[in-house]
């Protein structure tokens, strides 16, 4: 049982106590209707107080639960509110630091609810591809009004119970505690005082009504469906809270109902649910203990004052780390600085930073031209030129100075990291911290964990990850790691497209449409072209077997690296980033037909889509299958944080699941009949098949 029920004096009080969040899993809510059970037999029990224990009155749903029988099994969530409501005794909840979603829907079902200042209080569901399910959508505008309750149905953002206690008319909260530590014993006060009262209040017969009525909802529909044109559940959100002005209670809750139960089964749902529980489970590897030891890190050498330095600097800068940053001339410290500073004003100029704390930011950086200056810092990050010769000059220097027990990092992005790692003496320190561009605003990080690397490195790297909010995914070592192993599949895939009959603007617009952020020529031409070029000819002497299209390298051999050369894939005007089609490169990609022997054919923008999709899907399988990445979930994370696939889908394997895998393997079959294709890529991965025998997804 996770509730814990005792009587102090004449008030019972319930205690949630299901740690993190005191999640409404099925024995607290077990745990919650027997409480109400025995206080109502106890003739000596006047009134009870339903609270909770740690750090949260209750943030919700159980997700140990989501998905599960346990889930929806009775006691259900709606069961116990009504049992609330249909107590003869009063009911206080005693809300402090989170209230939210299931939890915040509890305390309104209670009679009186009690809040310390500082709570958050919330209904986030929406940000699950879901509404509020056991009544919020009908009781928060009865209690906050309309305007206010769905304003933050639909935003699913949390507010302080401060200031909705500020709200004129607000019905949320009968009292405000003077803090957490005395909201308990307040509420037992309150509960006291209230049984003394006459009959109890129900939120459910309070009004619920809006002045403009039809107006307004048609306000907020076109607001909110403008936002969120790839989300059903916010605009289902203005559907229940109208619902809720129109209807009877009881015939408005079962509208809600159904509702929740057919978003639940939408793919954007279940992308998003996908994404929340990778998310989490992202932070944990198999063989290292959560109670790993982690090195302490008060201090953080970065190698490198350019673009990836600087913004790799700006974070441990951002988390209050100090950080010393090494070049090896003067000016390229000052440019590097210079470009720091810079984009802190832009924050301070934009309302996003203020300037005492830009000065604290910029105050906690220090620069040299000495690698001694180096040897106190607790990690290093080494940010240079992608070649295996200049990583082993920057590892040899630090492996003599640095003291012992520091993290050596490299933030390689496809070497060996085991490589870099033997140019040391102390491999078990080593490990890469892949960030990607720009450094200091991508959520992802690829931590890469040589043969040798340490359990507590890895723990203290993955700790440091939250503290400068990153979401961090463990790679094994390969060339490219998770994401840039899997984007190479993808590209080669567009190359051929290219070949067979498409233009660049095609494949862009379609994979765009799909919900990219960005299609593979654009992204090439932001990345830089020559970037890709030089990974492709040091991969022609290690896989001389890998297929390519040639254009990208005839492109480079016209210096049309991309926006830095005002050309790449498309023109580009001084100052802007408008990708404009360019005829040199229709007459490039014509020609190369013309030589090849290709007769160009109309391609479709579906299998155009197939195509790049299916490429990541089946080479995310090779890497399950190698041990590289140890669960799905984390290739969908790099895919999600790191490279803009779109959000709603869930990443590459989760979009594979909701296709089919057995309908994703039988188009990879047709794909490895075209003659200008790679047909042993489009093999399907020996998981895949396993799979699909098996009647299985990736999970």
């Amino acid at each position: 049982m996770t509730a814990e029920y005792k009587v102090h004096d004449d008030v019972a009080v319930i205690t949630l106590d299901n740690p993190p969040v005191n999640g409404l899993g099925l024995s607290t809510r077990v745990g919650i209707t027997d409480g109400l059970s025995q206080a109502s037999a106890d003739e000596k029990v006047v009134a009870i107080v339903i609270t909770g224990a740690g750090r949260a009155f209750s943030g919700g749903a159980d997700i140990k639960e989501f998905g599960s029988p346990k889930a929806v099994q009775d006691p259900n969530l709606l069961s116990v509110i009504l049992a609330l409501e249909k107590s003869s005794k009063p009911i206080v909840a005693a809300m402090h630091s989170v209230a939210m979603g299931g939890g915040l829907e509890l305390a309104m079902g209670c009679h009186y609810r009690v809040c310390a200042p500082g709570t958050s209080i919330a209904l986030p569901e929406v940000k699950l591809g879901l509404l509020p399910g056991a009544g919020g959508t009908l009781r928060l505008p009865r209690l906050l009004g309309v305007e206010t309750a769905l304003n933050m149905i639909v935003s699913g953002e949390a507010v302080k119970s401060e200031m909705l206690a500020q709200i004129p008319g607000q019905k949320l909260f009968d009292k405000m505690a003077a803090s957490a530590d005395t909201v308990v014993d307040e509420a037992i006060e309150f509960a006291r005082l209230a049984a003394k009262g006459g009959e109890l209040p129900l939120v459910r017969d309070l009004p619920c009504r809006h002045p403009q009525g039809d107006a307004y909802f048609a306000f907020a529909r076109n607001m909110v469906g403008g936002m969120s044109k790839n989300y059903p559940a916010p605009l289902k959100c203005v559907d229940a809270v109208e619902a809720a002005t129109k209807m009877k209670f009881d015939d408005a809750l079962l509208e809600e109902r159904k509702t929740f139960m057919a978003l639940m089964f939408t793919p954007e749902s279940q992308a998003l649910r996908h994404l929340f529980m990778a998310e989490r489970a992202a932070s944990r590897i198999p063989d290292v203990p959560e109670d790993t030891p982690k090195r302490e890190i008060k201090s953080v050498g970065v190698i490198g004052a350019g673009t990836m330095g600087g913004g790799i600097s700006m974070n441990f800068l951002n988390a209050g780390i100090p950080v010393k940053i090494l070049e090896m001339k003067q000016e390229a410290i000052d440019r590097g600085v210079a470009t720091i500073q810079k984009n802190y004003d832009a924050q301070v100029k934009k309302g996003k930073l203020k300037q005492d704390k830009l000065d604290e930011r910029m105050a906690l950086l220090s620069t040299t031209l000495d690698y001694a200056d180096l040897k106190d810092c607790d990690l290093i990050i080494e940010a240079v030129f992608e070649e295996l010769g200049v990583k082993e000059k920057v590892f040899k220097q630090l492996d003599e100075i640095a003291k012992p027990g520091a993290i050596l990092a490299s933030n390689t992005s496809t070497l060996d990291v085991d490589k870099i790692a033997a140019f040391t003496k102390r491999p078990q320190d080593v490990v890469g911290m892949h960030f990607f561009s720009p450094a200091n605003v991508m959520k992802l990080l690829e931590v890469v964990r040589g043969k040798e690397t340490a359990k507590d490195v890895l723990a203290t790297v993955m700790a440091l990850a939250k503290k400068i909010k990153k979401t961090a995914v463990v790679s094994g070592v390969c060339d490219g790691f998770i994401g840039n192993r899997m984007i190479e599949q993808y590209s080669r895939q567009a190359g051929f497209l290219l070949d067979e009959g498409a233009t660049p603007q095609q494949v862009d617009k379609a994979i765009e449409k799909f919900g990219f952020a960005m299609g593979p020529f654009r992204m090439g031409d932001l990345a830089g072209n020559d970037i890709g070029w030089a990974i492709r000819k040091r991969r022609a002497t290690e896989r001389a077997d890998m297929k390519y299209s040639k254009t990208a390298d005839k492109l480079c051999e016209l210096g049309r690296f991309g926006q830095k050369t005002g050309a790449g894939w498309y023109d580009y005007q001084p100052g802007k980033r408008d990708a404009i089609p360019s005829p040199v490169v229709a007459e490039l990609i014509e020609k190369h037909r013309q030589d090849e022997g290709i007769t160009p054919r109309k391609i479709s923008d579906e299998e155009i889509v197939q195509r790049l999709v299916y490429a990541l899907v089946n080479e995310g399988a090779h890497i399950l299958e190698d041990g590289i990445a140890s669960k799905s979930g984390d290739i969908d994370m790099v895919y999600l944080t790191g490279y803009g696939f779109p959000i709603w889908r869930g990443g590459p394997m989760q979009y594979a699941n909701q296709v089919g895998l057995y309908n994703v393997s039988e188009a990879m079959k047709r794909f490895a009949k075209n003659p200008r294709d790679d047909a042993s890529f489009w093999q399907p991965a020996e998981l895949i098949q396993k799979l699909v025998a098996e009647g299985k997804q990736f999970s």
